[in-house]
């Protein structure tokens, strides 16, 4: 923590004096010089303790125009700047004394000082006059006495206090001046002051001299005590003129592993404490299953077992590896086993637990297993589920498979152990066929399509025949009709002709029927029109799985697809080909497009939980979308807690294209499972409203939360929540998703601060032509001009590079705390800017690598920017090493932008104005500037915004490019007037 305070007076410790003369306890002749002689004498007194001692006394008061001096030895200054003399005196009042002309008679006297290098005065030098001699104060007594007691003794004396300063010579005199007062000087003592040596906020100081001025401050260094150190600047105290202490700029703090005791002590942390950062906080004990083994800890280690994490702080408690799961059990249905379990016992101390599924095939009479095959399917997934169930399909008849469920978290790959799991047998008896993977279309009519398919992927038995189901796309699945076949072809006639028809299968063995296929279509041939063509060809050769012709089918699609885009609803089962062939190829999960699917429901049902709308209770309305309320409420799942939700509802009195576009959101989000992307809990669609649930993210959306908190967050709590966006979107990229619109006002902040990307809706402004100004219309579409890549903007070339552009955005939008992206300029002039290579400049404050990474998201070329990936691995690079964090770009509070990559040109190098405008790649105006007669360097600098305009150059940023290029060749001329830009 900065400590810094203005400078106050603060009394921490009393002043030292050091005596250079002292008259005060003085018993034998002191020896002053005095002048004339007949003027001071030094006789013996009694004091007010009846001790006796030696003074000066002067009283020629009869005679008029008296001038006595008194003058004492040279005083050595011994480093002194400012020198005090303390003075002890009595003076007869005029008054009582009769017969005495009260003009000649004083009740005062002068004193003076004079500065030498050597002790070399004389009785005549120096001069017994004001001149060389310099004068202090005339002193005059506040009392007088009138008479002298019988014991001789003062009854009433004075003292006084003079300073005088600076000084700069080795020593100086002092001399007394008597003008006609009848007194004495009983006493004279000299000194200085000086600020004593003190530990103060764990630094020492040195004994400090005060200064030459009552008002000086002598600044003095101070050395941070053992176990100590500075907190960022130097440690200074001041000394006053007064010999006092006054606190200045920082302290210094106690080291990691040491906590203050007062203010002038570091003390090791004992064993068992720790304190892991300077400052003024105590030692702490340490966390759970942790400890230290010697005194002075940073962090507490580690017992045997326990393990932190590289993202666990260290001051967090050590957790272990979950125990085993329990309860495991199984039910059984056809080809298909839903496994469950309960959580284990022990969750080590953490709440990120997952669990992983490996199956295994035995044979129990020769006592081996081996992996199970990976023609199984998991639903949700075997590998990192949350939930304590999973059903696994695709299991053979007539085999013995185990089940082994592990129970890991993030510690667990730190552990030497493998994890804990619990394992079950699962015999299965002879079931139905799995479902016939695909069809073919082999030839077609205008009344008849003849179809083939592959055997079931797992028959279990013997396939006795199939059965084909067909109805008419148009009208519902409940007017279908069924044909049977025992070879795996068949020929469906009396149809429509040009028809489009839906037709699934399925195999039966002695067990019964297995599952339909999914649908397929087929289309009759129209009236007229011949067979064998290839129009007739086409839905064979996209049907087929043969692999010799699958770049032929490849290419077609292609084809087909560019030259009938407007037909793509019409043959849905190309994208759901390729939805199959994606999902069965390398096992990496992919984003599918749910607007692929002929009937929305079934993307809703394939990706969306349905929820019973009992769970369901809305609090309160906290906003409006676009299709209807935002609301704040509660959902209370069968078995499971109660959890506060956010509720999307669909409007009353909706069309059926807004439910699907309202819908369709859900169907995106259901795809996706990462922590720093929003999560889907369910939809409710089978009552009234419709609605979305998600979880609830308590602080709302990024770009206000940000407004609403300016400045109250550290830099790498911001890099923090940067690093989190970039995580969900790398995630979201795997997934091959282009989220289209990032952006912080589409980035959800909970109460942990966790960041999350949201809003999947974008494609829905690409053919929406409401006004709107953040949306702005290109190419037919609405796009996110401030946000949005170039190459988004000019073509609608939508990849996760031009996600990685709107990244940057999003980071300059964080680094400014929800600043508006290019301000006030509107949309024309921030493309025409980001034409000419002008870049957003860094926020207030930004360090200048994080700048630096805004630049490399807005590279002009795309195929240059960084991906999320790396965008990742350089944020955790920054959180691990801050200190990089600390250097600042500059910083910027008005709509200026800068030149990205674009060195300044080298006037010295170019001949004319010319060579000039292609070097800063404005060579299109050459004509323009020829034609205008600005053929010289002295012409154009002193040229202005309106002359630019006047010549025709009538472009926002390129006006702005050559008037910093002119403001540049100013410099160069010597002709630094200002330039507005």
């Amino acid at each position: 923590m900065d400590f810094i305070w203005l400078l106050w007076i603060l009394h921490v410790s009393s002043a030292l004096e050091e005596i250079l003369l002292d008259t005060t306890t003085a018993t034998s002749e002191i020896g002053w010089t005095s002048y004339p002689s007949s003027g001071w004498d030094e006789v013996s007194v009694l004091d007010d303790k009846k001790q006796l001692i030696r003074t000066f006394e002067v009283c020629n008061i009869n005679t008029p125009n008296q001038n006595n001096w008194l003058r004492t030895a040279f005083i050595y200054r011994r480093g002194a700047q400012r020198v005090h003399v303390r003075i002890k005196f009595s003076v007869r009042d005029c008054a009582s004394m009769p017969n005495i002309v009260s003009s000649s008679c004083k009740e005062t006297f002068t004193l003076y000082y004079y500065e030498a290098n050597s002790d070399d005065a004389t009785d005549s030098s120096p001069a017994w006059q004001e001149g060389p001699w310099q004068k202090v104060d005339t002193i005059a007594a506040d009392e007088s006495f009138s008479k002298v007691d019988s014991a001789g003794k003062i009854l009433k004396i004075n003292v006084k206090v003079r300073s005088f300063g600076p000084l700069s010579k080795q020593g100086f005199y002092l001399a007394f001046q008597d003008s006609g007062a009848c007194m004495s000087l009983i006493a004279v003592q000299v000194f200085f002051h000086k600020c004593p040596a003190v530990i103060r906020n764990f630094a020492s100081f040195p004994e400090t001299y005060a200064g030459g001025e009552s008002t000086s401050l002598v600044e003095t260094l101070g050395a941070c005590i053992s176990n100590a150190e500075e907190d960022g600047s130097m440690v200074k105290l001041h000394c006053n003129g007064e010999g006092e202490w006054m606190v200045a700029v920082s302290q210094c703090m106690c080291r990691a592993g040491h906590e203050p005791v007062g203010d002038s002590v570091c003390k090791a942390c004992t064993v068992g404490t720790f304190k892991i950062s300077s400052g003024s906080q105590k030692c702490i004990h340490c966390p759970g299953h942790s400890r230290t083994t010697s005194v002075g800890s940073k962090k507490c280690d580690c017992q045997n077992g326990f393990y932190r994490t590289s993202s666990d702080s260290p001051d967090s408690p050590c957790t272990s590896p979950p125990s085993a799961p329990r309860d495991l059990s199984y039910e059984i249905s056809g080809s298909s086993a839903v496994l469950k379990w309960r959580l284990p016992r022990d969750l080590g101390g953490r709440e990120d637990i997952l669990f992983n599924v490996i199956c295994k095939v035995c044979a129990p009479e020769a006592g081996i297993c081996a992996r199970c095959s990976e023609g199984l399917q998991y639903e949700p997934r075997p590998i990192g589920l949350t939930e304590t169930r999973v059903q696994v399909s695709g299991l053979l008849a007539r085999v013995h498979y185990t089940f082994e469920i592990q129970a890991v978290n993030l510690v667990t790959e730190l552990s030497q152990y493998s994890p804990a799991s619990a394992s079950i047998n699962v015999s299965t008896s002879q079931s139905a066929p799995s479902a016939v993977p695909m069809m073919h279309q082999v030839s077609r009519t205008t009344t008849s399509i003849t179809l083939s398919w592959p055997q079931p992927d797992q028959p279990n038995g013997l396939i006795l025949d199939y059965e084909l189901r067909y109805f008419d796309k148009a009208e519902s699945e409940d007017n279908s009709f069924v044909l049977s076949s025992e070879t795996n072809m068949a020929t469906v006639k009396n149809l429509i002709p040009g028809k489009i028809y839906a037709f699934q299968v399925r195999a039966r063995t002695s067990i019964g029927y297995g599952p339909y296929s999914g649908k397929m279509y087929f289309q009759t041939l129209l009236e007229g029109e011949r067979t064998g063509t290839a129009q007739d060809r086409l839905p064979l050769i996209v049907g087929s799985a043969l692999g010799g012709l699958a770049f032929v089918v490849f290419a077609v699609i292609i084809i087909i697809a560019i030259v009938f885009k407007s037909r793509r609803r019409e043959t849905p089962y190309t994208d759901r080909l390729q939805r199959y062939i994606a999902s069965r190829g390398m096992g990496v999960k992919y984003y599918i497009d749910p607007s692929t699917y002929e009937d929305p429901n079934e993307a809703i049902r394939e990706f969306a939980k349905e929820i019973d709308v009992s769970c369901v209770n809305i609090e309160e309305v906290i906003g409006a979308g676009e299709f209807g309320e935002v609301c704040r409420g509660r959902l209370k799942l069968p078995n499971k807690r109660e959890f506060t939700v956010a509720i999307k509802t669909l409007k009353s009195g909706y069309t059926d294209i807004q439910r699907r576009d309202f819908l369709s959101e859900a169907s995106i989000m259901g795809q996706f499972d990462h922590p720093n992307v929003i999560h889907l809990e369910g939809v409710v669609t089978k009552s009234r409203p419709v609605m979305i649930v998600t979880e609830f993210m308590e602080n709302g959306s990024l770009d206000s939360f940000l407004r609403q908190n300016e400045g109250q967050f550290s830099v790498i709590q911001l890099v923090g929540m940067l690093r989190g966006i970039a995580s969900g979107m790398k995630y979201l990229a795997e997934m091959s998703y282009v989220h289209r619109d990032l952006a912080a006002r589409n980035i959800l902040v909970n109460s942990n601060l966790v960041c999350k990307v949201s809003d999947f809706g974008l494609s829905r402004f690409l053919e929406d032509e409401a006004s709107n100004p953040t949306y702005t219309s290109a190419l037919g579409g609405k796009i996110p001009i401030r946000w949005t890549a170039p190459e988004a903007i000019q073509y609608r070339k939508f990849t996760s590079a031009s996600d990685v552009w709107s990244y940057g955005i999003v980071m300059w939008e964080v680094m400014s705390y929800g600043e508006r992206p290019y301000w006030d300029m509107t949309n024309q002039d921030v493309i025409n800017a980001i034409e000419q290579d002008y870049r957003l400049p860094p926020p207030p404050d930004c360090p200048s690598v994080l700048h630096l990474l805004m630049l490399d998201c807005w590279l002009k070329e795309r195929g240059q920017r960084p991906k999320f990936e790396q965008i990742v691995n350089t944020l955790d690079k920054m959180i691990r090493n801050p200190a990089g964090l600390k250097s600042m770009g500059s910083p910027s509070n008005r709509p200026t932008l800068q030149l990205l990559s674009n060195s300044p040109p080298d006037f010295s190098t170019l001949t004319n104005v010319s060579d000039w405008l292609d070097a800063i790649k404005m060579g299109r105006y050459k004509e323009n500037f020829s034609q205008a007669g600005m053929n010289t360097f002295e012409l154009v600098s002193r040229m202005t915004l309106e002359d630019i305009q006047h010549i025709g150059v009538v472009l926002v940023g390129h006006q702005k490019k050559i008037l910093n290029s002119i403001q540049l060749m100013r410099v160069h001329l010597n002709q630094l007037e200002p330039v507005e830009v």
